[in-house]
C-alpha cells in the first residue's frame, strides 16, 4: 500500500480561529485523516521541531501555515516548513495580510513594549522589567524569541504557492483546497483559491444597492437599526463588500453584519483599503471641505477599518533596515 501524501498545519501569529476552521470541517474532516498523514499540527497533537528537522526536503506534500510572521521563532518555523514542503498554502488572512496583528505596525517596537510592561493601566511593575532574550538560571541559559520590528504576511518571508483567505477560511474552501492538492489539479502557482469577485456579487442584499449611494453620513452598527433587507451600504454602514473577495458566502450580510474584508482584495486591487476609499467616498453627497469631515468623524478608527486585516500589505508603508 503507497504511503499517503504527508500535510503539515502550522500557526504563528494568529488567534486559532484558522485551527477552529479545520475542526469546523466536522465529519469531513475525517475524509482528509483517512487521505494523507499529518506530519505537524502542534495544536492538536505533540510534534516536536526535531521530527520535522529530521524529514527529507520537500517530503511534506503541503504545508498550511496560519497567522503573521512577528517573532524570530516564527520565522525560523516557516523558513524549515518551506524547505521541507513542495507547496505552501498561506492560510487565512493573518498569513495572506497580517491579519489584526498588523494593526501593530502602527507603532514603534519600543512604544509597544514601553506600554504593555510599564505604562498600561493595572501594570505594576516599578523597576521596568521585561522580558530578555537570554537569561541565567541554574548555570543554564534559557531564550525567548525576538520581537521582530514589524508585523509580516508570510509570502514577505517565504515563497508562497497558494492563498487561502478568510478569517477564518470556511470550511467549504478549505475542502476545496484540500481535494485539488490530492488530485494534483491546482491553479497556476500563486493563486488565491477563492472565486475572483468582489463580496458584493453573491451579497443576498445586491439588487437593493442603488447606482448612487448618496451617503451624508457613516454609522456605527450599535448606533442603527439595520434593516436585514437593504444594502449595508446604503444605510450608511461601512460595508467592505465593494473592495472584498467573494468565497465567503457573504456569510456577515447575511447574518446582518457589515463585512469587514477579511477575504482581502480581488486579483484587480493593489490595496484594499485605498480601493474601498476611492469607491466608496465619491458618492459622499457634500462637496464642502467642513461637511465632508463631519461625515467622516463617523469612521473613528479609518486603519482599523479600512486594514483590519490587511496592514501589511497596505502600499504606504515603514521601510526597514
Amino acid at each position: 500500500m503507497p504511503d499517503k501524501p504527508k500535510v503539515a498545519f502550522y500557526w504563528c501569529a494568529s488567534c486559532g480561529g484558522c485551527e477552529e476552521a479545520v475542526v469546523d470541517l466536522a465529519e469531513d474532516i475525517l475524509k482528509v485523516v483517512e487521505a494523507v498523514d499529518i506530519v505537524l499540527w502542534p495544536v492538536a497533537m505533540d510534534f516536536k521541531k526535531t521530527d520535522v528537522e529530521a524529514r527529507s526536503d520537500k517530503s511534506i506534500v503541503a504545508a498550511f501555515i496560519n497567522g503573521a510572521i512577528r517573532t524570530s521563532e516564527q520565522e525560523e518555523w516557516v523558513r524549515l516548513l518551506r524547505r521541507k514542503s513542495q507547496v505552501v498554502v498561506s492560510f487565512g488572512a493573518c498569513a495572506n495580510s497580517g491579519g489584526i496583528p498588523a494593526l501593530a505596525n502602527q507603532f514603534k517596537k519600543e512604544d509597544i513594549l514601553k506600554f504593555v510592561y510599564e505604562d498600561a493601566p493595572g501594570i505594576d511593575n516599578p523597576k521596568k522589567t521585561r522580558p530578555q532574550l537570554e537569561s541565567q538560571d541554574e548555570g543554564r541559559t534559557l531564550t525567548l524569541p525576538e520581537l521582530r520590528a514589524m508585523v509580516r504576511s508570510l509570502d514577505q518571508v517565504i515563497d508562497v504557492d497558494y492563498y487561502l483567505p478568510g478569517c477564518p477560511p470556511t470550511p467549504k474552501i478549505i475542502m476545496a483546497a484540500v481535494g485539488a492538492l490530492l488530485s494534483g489539479k491546482l491553479p497556476t502557482r500563486g493563486a488565491v483559491l477563492s472565486p475572483d469577485v468582489a463580496l458584493c456579487e453573491e451579497c443576498p442584499r445586491k439588487d437593493s444597492k442603488p447606482a448612487d449611494l448618496a451617503l451624508t453620513e457613516f454609522k456605527r452598527p450599535h448606533q442603527v437599526q439595520i434593516d436585514p433587507e437593504k444594502c449595508l451600504l446604503a444605510q450608511g454602514l461601512i460595508c467592505m463588500g465593494p473592495a472584498t473577495r467573494g468565497g465567503c458566502e457573504a456569510l456577515c450580510p447575511a447574518g446582518n453584519m457589515a463585512c469587514t474584508g477579511c477575504f482581502g482584495p480581488t486579483s484587480r486591487v493593489k490595496d484594499q483599503g485605498a480601493k474601498f476609499v476611492s469607491s466608496v467616498f465619491s458618492n459622499i453627497v457634500s462637496k464642502e471641505e467642513k461637511e465632508i469631515d463631519s461625515v467622516l468623524d463617523g469612521i473613528p478608527d479609518p486603519i482599523g477599518t479600512f486594514y483590519r486585516y490587511g496592514l501589511s500589505k497596505c502600499l504606504l508603508r515603514r521601510k526597514l533596515n
